[in-house]
């Protein structure tokens, strides 16, 4: 059977092109962790990382253990995901990561639901005893509409594409939206690890409203 992959099934969600657009993100459930501090330096980070693909693999590979659910195809793992946000601004600062606050992720088939997710914990706890799971939590999210862009590059010439976003939005009639659950979104299609910061390629992604309703 083949295995689905998010990435190439929903190409509007994970492959938009390097030129700006508008989207409406429908509901998805993740998996995700809490959490502040500079992700390059921070221990909270590394262990958000550690938890979120723990628990991921844990449920991909629930076939070879006897817990497979109800429902469960094959697929390939979706990317991670951040939500980032600083208290005292909108959208984020580059220059201050110190201060960010974010929401790591990663999305989860269909057939994941809070009975899977346990299932997954106690699978994982076994094995690495040393993780704190209940950071962890299974959400249904709907980001509802944003303006999205193909970032190719380091992560802090992100502001760039932003700019592009952001002038996108408004000669289209939008105006930025960031507001109590709406925040600045990326998705890591590369790993840091194995490619050139030139090569990166990150979706980013910002919460917009049509300029009719912003006074609302």
């Amino acid at each position: 059977m083949e295995k689905l992959d998010y990435k190439k099934e929903y190409k509007d969600l994970y492959q938009p092109k390097t030129k700006p657009s508008v989207i409406d993100v429908p509901e998805m459930v993740f998996i995700a962790v809490r959490g502040s501090g500079n992700p390059n330096t921070c221990a909270e980070y590394k262990e958000a990382m550690e938890i979120l693909y723990g628990l991921s693999f844990s449920i991909k590979m629930s076939k070879m253990n006897g817990t497979q659910p109800d429902g469960y195809f094959e697929y390939v793992v979706p990317p991670l995901e951040g939500l980032w946000w600083q208290d005292d601004t909108d959208g984020i600062d580059y220059s201050r990561k110190d201060d960010f606050r974010w929401i790591s992720m990663i999305r989860q088939p269909e057939f994941v639901t809070e009975k899977v997710f346990a299932a997954a914990k106690a699978v994982l706890a076994k094995k690495k005893p040393h993780l704190d799971l209940s950071k962890a939590r299974l959400m249904k999210f709907t980001e509802g509409l944003c303006v999205q862009i193909m970032h190719k590059g380091a992560y802090d010439d992100e502001p760039a594409s932003i700019e592009k976003m952001k002038g996108f939005a408004e000669e289209n009639g939008y105006t930025e939206d960031f507001s109590e659950g709406r925040y600045h979104h990326e998705i890591y299609l590369s790993d840091p690890r194995k490619c050139a910061p030139e090569k990166l390629r990150t979706v980013i992604r910002q919460p917009i409203k049509n300029k009719r309703y912003a006074k609302f």
